[in-house]
């Protein structure tokens, strides 16, 4: 994530945050930052949220009252409530388990979503889906082939969130290491346009929700 920052075509001056870093997570290192990003990491919701939730109450005030969050993976499971920083007006929920989901392990793999109408290939693991609260203010960047949601920015308060379930930040190495072809071009722009919609001026919401194409699928066995 620190590297998508660095590179955008809004380049980021990054700094890392947190109890072993020269920077403690506060508000005062908040309100100083335009955007706080929150990267992928672990396997465990649980785990992850008793190491973060010390933080939540000046995360999620620094949010509302106008912060921008982006989080890929882990860092969207921890926007979602349950648990969670509950920083959107709906919840993540592991997108393996859903119905018709593509991908069925919690290890490496690629997913292919369709991203502002147009297909890509993204490495993937164990990333969330998100569903939405009716009449939530958000934007849907990417779904599923199930036609759930992959990646979004959200309303939060006076702030937004942007979250994403693939990682379009992967390096090359990660579809390497894992046996996969690299993807070319890499997904690196769509990692770009999660963060230039998360901090833009202005949201771009529908007027309706747009349809959508479930698949049918077989049942497992």
């Amino acid at each position: 994530m620190a590297s998508i920052l660095r590179s955008g075509p809004q380049p980021f001056h990054v700094v890392y945050c947190g109890p072993d870093e020269a920077t403690p997570l506060s508000r005062d290192a908040l309100d100083g930052a335009a955007l706080y990003g929150q990267p992928g990491g672990g396997d465990d919701l649980d785990a992850a949220w008793r190491a973060m939730r010390s933080f939540a109450p000046v995360l999620t005030e620094w949010v509302r009252n106008g912060g921008r969050y982006v989080g890929i993976c882990m860092g969207g499971y921890l926007a979602g409530s349950d648990p969670g920083f509950g920083l959107f007006a709906g919840d993540s929920d592991e997108y393996i388990a859903e119905p018709g989901a593509a991908v069925h392990t919690t290890g490496d793999a690629l997913v292919t979503v369709t991203w502002r109408d147009k297909p890509a290939t993204i490495y993937f693991q164990d990333g969330p889906g998100f569903t939405l609260k009716k009449g939530a203010k958000a934007q849907v960047l990417a779904r599923y082939s199930n036609g759930g949601i992959a990646a979004l920015v959200a309303e939060s308060g006076q702030g937004r969130v942007g979250l994403c379930g693939p990682h379009p930040e992967a390096p090359p190495s990660w579809y390497t290491d894992s046996g996969f072809v690299v993807p070319s071009p890499m997904p690196y722009p769509l990692a770009h346009d999660l963060i230039a919609t998360t901090i833009a001026r202005r949201l771009a919401l529908p007027s309706a929700p747009r349809p959508f194409a479930v698949p049918t699928v077989p049942p497992r066995r």
